[in-house]
């Protein structure tokens, strides 16, 4: 709605939520001439949003004035706090998934690799962590991994998580948050297991999803 004359006027700030403005003249002996009194603001009924605004005004101002006054020092609704992400794994097996990761870096990448005497592939690094650390078998293929623990936001992340890298269709490479914008895995450049950072410009330009078994 557009302001009223007199600069009185309903306005829309939210679906079902406007703010009320009446300023009537009044005498105010203190300055000695015609003053201005402002009030605001509330949650109008239905019926009322359909009157005229000048009916509205005058509807309003005998009626509804404590009613709105009230609802202007109603606190807003804090937004919901996100769920917990459900996992197998407790903090502290993540904390030792973490750990045992960090010390695998400089093993040696072999496709289809999985143990530290025989080296790694991206897939098999995080079986064999995941295995020791925490008995729970993962899925031997990257692509399988995608369905493996529960999806989660950036914001959620902690270590042990896993970060899976992609270009739009299935992931083709894995690795193992472990904190600090940081992961461990096997590349296959490289000849051996190391620690990168997410936002380095290789894996920045990635499509990148989280998971927590």
């Amino acid at each position: 709605m557009r302001p009223f004359p007199h600069d009185s006027g309903v306005f829309p700030t939210a679906p079902g939520l406007y703010l009320l403005l009446i300023q009537e003249l009044f005498f105010d002996p203190t300055q000695g001439r015609d003053g201005k009194l402002a009030l605001s603001c509330g949650r109008l009924p239905p019926k009322l949003l359909i009157m005229t605004p000048n009916s509205l005004v005058r509807r309003l101002a005998p009626l509804a004035l404590a009613a709105l006054l009230a609802a202007c020092g109603t606190r807003p609704v804090a937004p919901p706090t996100p769920a917990p992400v459900v996992s197998r794994v407790s903090e502290e097996q993540a904390q030792h998934v973490t750990i045992t990761a960090l010390g695998l870096v400089g093993t040696p990448y072999r496709y289809g690799g999985n143990t530290p005497q025989g080296g790694f592939d991206c897939s098999g690094l995080i079986a064999w962590v995941y295995r020791t650390e925490a008995a729970l078998q993962a899925p031997r293929t990257v692509a399988a991994l995608q369905g493996w623990g529960q999806p989660l936001p950036a914001d959620q992340l902690r270590s042990g998580d896993l970060v899976l890298f992609g270009n739009g269709g299935p992931p083709t490479h894995a690795g193992i948050y472990v904190g600090e914008g940081r992961f461990v895995h096997a590349p296959s450049t490289g000849g051996q297991v190391r620690m990168d950072r997410l936002d380095a410009r290789h894996w920045a330009r990635q499509q990148v999803s989280y998971r927590r078994p």
